[in-house]
């Protein structure tokens, strides 16, 4: 395999679509990824919107806790409520113009709030794998086959989500995914005398304290010797997963975008070395990946 491979050959990285911050870099980083193997590897990656797609025919996709809430058990309250607060806080969520302070306490704000409805909520957690294979099965073309490789070359993959644990389990286990190389990270249901307690996590994930919350759970440390890191998300908190990771050599992000485009892809483009404007497909990552997979 050369080690100086260069942008005409991985041919989605030359769609209209492919935003790239810097070449050179990219193709640094790319190179070294390649060269190490898939032993020097790790994969990093968001579930909401970034494994699964962002829109199917222009109509957006629901998040696992929107999934959560078509629950029939669930009381009209709490989808009432939770509506309400993704109407509120999503608009903050994506606002380029807002400093990431900003986002940090309206994303707490956002999680307590969600947290607090939930407890006393009487719920059998049967109906959770239930309602995955009902409205879960929109993932990215290309994610199971993806997937699949990576497992059988024995990639490690963290599926970090500010989402709902339990329907990201159910949706990846439903897809055949859930192999024995993926740990997820994520906000989990808690329960008590057959009610919904909150979260198990004492500190609640938003999508902007995620590199924080990996390291207070020393998951790269069991890692350390795999250097080399391929980061998905969509968001551009998603894209300091990562920060703070010992000894990390190359690190590739990849940023998913298709909310408030002309506003947001300037920031977007600060954050990843690639940016894939309205891509519903893991075309990118399998083309760059293919050659050590």
């Amino acid at each position: 395999m050369s080690p100086e491979l260069g942008l005409e050959d991985f041919p989605t990285l030359k769609l209209k679509h492919a935003h790239i911050r810097d070449k050179k870099q990219l193709l640094r980083t790319i190179n070294t990824i390649l060269s190490d193997g898939c032993n020097s590897l790790q994969v990093v990656t968001d579930f909401d919107l970034t494994l699964t797609k962002q829109h199917v025919n222009g109509k957006n996709v629901l998040s696992s806790f929107g999934i959560f809430s078509k629950c029939k058990q669930l009381p009209e309250s709490y989808a009432k409520e939770s509506g309400r607060l993704y109407k509120k806080y999503r608009p903050i969520e994506i606002d380029h113009t807002l400093s990431i302070e900003e986002k940090i306490k309206a994303m707490t704000e956002w999680m307590i709030a969600t947290e607090a409805i939930l407890k006393g909520v009487p719920f059998d957690p049967k109906e959770i794998p239930e309602v995955s294979e009902m409205y879960g099965a929109n993932l990215r073309e290309g994610t199971k086959e993806l997937f699949k490789k990576l497992y059988h070359a024995k990639v490690p993959v963290l599926v970090f989500s500010a989402g709902l644990g339990d329907v990201v389990e159910s949706i990846l286990r439903n897809q055949g995914v859930l192999f024995d190389n993926v740990k997820i990270i994520s906000n989990f249901l808690k329960y008590k005398d057959g009610k919904l307690e909150g979260f198990q996590n004492e500190r609640l994930i938003h999508v902007f304290n995620k590199n924080e919350y990996a390291l207070e759970q020393d998951y790269f440390k069991v890692l350390e010797r795999r250097k080399n890191v391929l980061l998905m998300g969509d968001t551009t908190g998603d894209a300091s997963m990562v920060d703070g990771m010992v000894n990390a050599n190359a690190v590739l992000k990849i940023g998913f975008l298709y909310d408030n485009v002309e506003d947001s892809l300037s920031s977007y483009m600060e954050n990843f070395d690639i940016v894939l404007v309205d891509d519903q497909t893991m075309q990118v990552p399998t083309d760059i990946l293919h050659r050590i997979l």
